[in-house]
């Protein structure tokens, strides 16, 4: 082949016209890194299975993108385009430069050449950044998106999902994938950009160097594969110990945050906890430390491996172009070309092996976040039916049996109880009684494991539960106060608040004084994780608080589950003697250990071993003289002087 020739092949570059041949070397290659990518997802799906493989995971991310944000995908593909244009306008501008010098061209055509690729690289790279300056925000707009998702998941799934190992785990590995822009949920539009881009300049760039001799281009993929394969083994290495650096991770957190909270500062000041939550951050840290010692070994294994290579692979590309530039006759600007593109090609090479490797990493993080909003839930909501509308309601216990999952026994074992419409209902025993198991089968947060609830006589898990739930005002004994407003802890909004019907449940809940003493009144923040001027409640007045809240709501049936074991013996007989106003037309399940506070209610129901010991009235059950009467009898003793225990 002439001189002549071969820069007419520089001038018309091979990189737009493929001959069978060459076809024919990029069937060998493609397969090649196929085999090899086909290899790195086998193992890492050995290792662990996801429900949803990365075509549909990038799929499901598309469609989601679309729906949102479509610049996100012509992004995408623009920026991936645009990153290859530039390279081969700087593969380009300098052997075309030498050609022109070493042919005598006049000095306007030098000029010329110069301030065309001056101008296409100015253009190329001013929308490239005006691009990149504007990714991220629609990226981060189909992030919230999906953060939107999994908090509505997060809110809204059955009640035992939220105590379910495997849901919980799946949850943090949910939020995890989506908690910042580094995470799978933004960071695979990168990923795909990358991908595409490096998949386009490796297709161009092998029809460039096709017309080189094939052992070049075989000795440039297996230098390639060779570095990648170890690359991957320390990244492997890194992405199997994640949940162990994560576990570290979470350790610290929660030392610092317990060292730094208000609930804390007392009892580390008192206790003098210093210097023990200090010795557990160090021990922590210190194993920290050794994690990230393997880490940082494993990556440098791999980054003296890929410089030995690249030394190897560069010097063997070199020694061939010196070769044909000796004994054939390569011009300057061919050497320039072929040696830069080989370099380049090897870039595009590692990129699609490295960014295919990475997006089935972050297609587990997705797989996660799928998992998370498909797990399955046991009750009905929308495709339930609707809850019948009614003056009253009953409810009924039929057989119920419960026990929570990997418990040796039940909590509540075949038990019958009808709460009659208006029925104002005692339930007392001993701890481990199944009181609180028993209101949580009521207002329908767990289904029995045997049995049934009824509500007018139909089983409640026919019926839509979160309208189910509408029915229920309640005080638990967890409190679940925000950082808002007093007013807008007890009508749990902070939209069209009725601020008198506030005031009313205020005052029967004995809670007005307190009111009167804060600086703005209902609009007082309380706790101080949000704002500074907020106020801390006392036990009892958060008790105070909380049921404030349950009557605001005003639903039928009302549920108060130890409403007054923070109070005082004063402050607990003001709400016995406001009990009848509080739960007047309601249904009310009171349940306490305090058995002087039942004298208030219709019925009693004495609970021992999840079944009903003894039934009646406070008066009745002292007269039968049995459990019920023996445990008033030693309560009863703290209030007397004299008596001996």
């Amino acid at each position: 082949m002439s001189l002549a020739t071969k820069r007419v092949m520089v001038e018309r570059p091979q990189a737009f016209k493929v001959g069978t041949a060459n076809i024919s070397t990029a069937n060998v290659l493609a397969r090649l890194i196929s085999n090899v990518v086909r290899s790195e997802v086998r193992q890492m799906e050995e290792k662990k299975k996801p429900k949803y493989g990365v075509a549909r995971n990038v799929g499901w991310m598309v469609k989601i993108a679309w729906n949102t944000r479509k610049r996100v995908l012509v992004i995408c593909v623009l920026t991936a385009a645009l990153e290859v244009l530039y390279n081969l306008a700087q593969l380009y501008i300098a052997p075309e430069i030498l050609r022109r010098v070493e042919s005598h061209a006049a000095i306007s055509s030098l000029l010329g050449t110069i301030l065309f690729f001056t101008v296409v690289l100015f253009l190329i790279l001013s929308v490239k950044d005006y691009i990149v300056t504007n990714t991220m925000f629609p990226r981060v707009d189909v992030r919230s998106v999906i953060i939107g998702m999994v908090g509505l998941k997060s809110n809204t799934t059955s009640f035992p999902n939220t105590l379910d190992a495997d849901f919980i785990k799946l949850r943090e590995k949910a939020y995890m994938a989506c908690q910042d822009n580094r995470e799978a949920a933004e960071l695979i539009w990168q990923t795909l950009t990358l991908l595409l881009r490096n998949t386009g300049g490796f297709l161009v760039y092998l029809t460039i160097l096709s017309g080189l001799d094939r052992v070049l281009l075989a000795v440039v993929i297996v230098t390639c594969l060779i570095g990648f394969l170890a690359s991957r083994y320390s990244s492997n290495w890194i992405f199997a110990h994640r949940e162990a650096e994560d576990v570290y991770y979470a350790k610290k957190r929660y030392i610092r945050e317990k060292a730094e909270s208000v609930e804390l500062a007392k009892d580390i000041r008192i206790f003098g906890l210093q210097d023990w939550l200090n010795e557990l951050l160090k021990n922590v840290h210190d194993v920290y430390l050794d994690f990230r010692l393997k880490v940082e070994r494993m990556r440098l294994l791999a980054d003296i491996t890929e410089a030995v290579l690249t030394a190897a692979r560069n010097g063997i590309a070199y020694v061939y172009l010196i070769h044909r530039a000796l004994e054939e006759g390569l011009g300057v600007p061919e050497f320039l070309l072929y040696f830069t593109a080989v370099t380049g090609f090897t870039e595009w090479i590692m990129g699609i092996l490295q960014q295919t490797a990475k997006l089935h990493k972050q297609s587990l993080d997705i797989s996660c976040v799928r998992e998370y909003l498909e797990y399955p839930e046991p009750f009905k909501f929308e495709e339930g039916e609707a809850v019948p509308a009614a003056e009253s309601y009953e409810l009924r216990l039929e057989n119920v049996s419960f026990r929570y999952p990997g418990a040796e026994k039940d909590t509540i074992h075949e038990l019958d109880l009808t709460i009659h419409p208006g029925e104002k209902l005692a339930v007392v025993g001993l701890n481990g009684a199944g009181k609180t198991t028993l209101v949580r089968l009521l207002c329908g947060l767990f289904d029995p494991t045997k049995g049934r609830v009824l509500l007018n006589g139909r089983d409640i898990r026919d019926f839509n539960r979160r309208e189910y739930y509408g029915l229920f005002s309640a005080v638990f004994q967890e409190f679940s106060i925000l950082d808002v407003t007093v007013a807008e802890n007890i009508a749990q909004t902070n939209r069209q608040i009725d601020m008198d019907r506030v005031q009313k449940c205020v005052q029967k809940a004995g809670l007005s004084k307190t009111i009167a003493e804060l600086p703005d009144g209902l609009d007082t923040h309380v706790g101080r994780e949000v704002y500074l001027d907020g106020v801390l409640f006392s036990g009892g007045q958060t008790q105070r608080l909380m049921l404030a809240r349950a009557l605001y709501k005003n639903a039928p049936i009302l549920m108060l589950d130890e409403p007054t074991a923070a109070l005082d013996p004063i402050a607990e007989n003001d709400i016995y003697l406001k009990y009848s106003d509080m739960t007047a037309g309601k249904t009310a399940v009171f349940i306490s250990h305090r058995l002087a506070s039942t004298r208030f209610c219709d019925r009693i129901i004495f609970l021992a071993d999840g079944r009903v010991a003894e039934e009646g009235t406070h008066e009745s059950l002292l007269a039968a003289g049995g459990e019920y009467a023996k445990l008033f009898e030693v309560q009863s003793r703290y209030y007397q002087e004299g008596k001996e225990f």
